[in-house]
């Protein structure tokens, strides 16, 4: 399986936070998605970018903030994550990058 350059328009960014490292000891993946992805295109990315086997795919839309820049308010983007959970022997490594 090559990667497509839509595989990369559906996986944006790894997420690394507490949260997230603490969802890698359950053998999961935390990516920033695009809000159009669905869990079958963002199953079929993530295998053919990192040569694994994926168990299931979780999605969970984060609402932006409304914040406050200079007295003039503004509302952060909606965020779109994806938790992945890999298949027993199957890993990646998110600290070094594609």
């Amino acid at each position: 399986m090559t990667a497509k350059p839509e595989h990369y328009d559906v996986i944006r960014k790894p997420i690394i936070t507490e949260k997230a490292t603490m969802v890698s000891n359950a053998n999961a993946v935390v990516f920033e998605v695009a809000m159009a992805a669905n869990k079958p295109q963002i199953k079929e990315a993530v295998e053919a970018l990192f040569n694994v086997k994926v168990k299931a795919v979780n999605t969970s839309i984060t609402k932006g903030k409304v914040k406050k820049f200079r007295g003039h308010t503004g509302t952060r983007n909606d965020v779109k994550k994806a938790y992945v959970t890999l298949e027993a022997g199957s890993a990646i490594d998110v600290s070094t990058g594609l």
